[in-house]
């Protein structure tokens, strides 16, 4: 027969284990990177991102943090320069993630969770842009033409 003080320390450290183990869900369950896609249409063009991150020729993917927010330029001759931005926002299965949190009572758990972004999906994704061409503006021949001053009369 076990003494009680020995099963009262093997449960604590049982229950210690669980909530360890539970205390960040969607930290453990989706991790702090996501993959984020660029697709372009035409495909080919040059992505540069105020993260740090660029490719020469789209479609490309990059494995971000999923708490970023950023600046993306897009560029390919002969089409329009694309600026855009690209932000993050509270997921699905990244709340579902916090609610186990809250069911086990792993505040620490949520702690970590918010803080390493893992409750977080990088919007859009993936971020689809259709370049438009870059037309150059040109003097219409129907533009009347720039009228003379004529001298003042006497």
């Amino acid at each position: 027969m076990h003494h009680p003080y020995v099963r009262r320390v093997a449960r604590a450290l049982l229950i210690a284990a669980i909530a360890a183990s539970s205390a960040a869900c969607a930290t453990v369950t989706r991790g702090t990177s996501q993959a984020w896609t660029v697709q372009t249409d035409p495909v080919g063009a040059t992505v540069k991102t105020t993260a740090g991150f660029a490719c020469d020729a789209t479609p490309c993917t990059f494995k971000m943090p999923r708490k970023s927010e950023f600046d993306v330029t897009i560029t390919k001759a002969g089409y329009k320069t694309v600026n855009t931005r690209v932000t993050h926002q509270t997921a699905g299965a990244g709340a579902a993630g916090m609610a186990g949190n809250v069911i086990v009572g792993g505040l620490i758990g949520i702690g970590v969770d918010a803080a390493s972004g893992a409750t977080q999906d990088i919007v859009p994704n993936p971020l689809v842009v259709k370049l438009e061409p870059d037309v150059p503006v040109m003097a219409s021949a129907d533009a009347p033409a720039a009228t003379a001053a004529t001298p003042a009369a006497n």
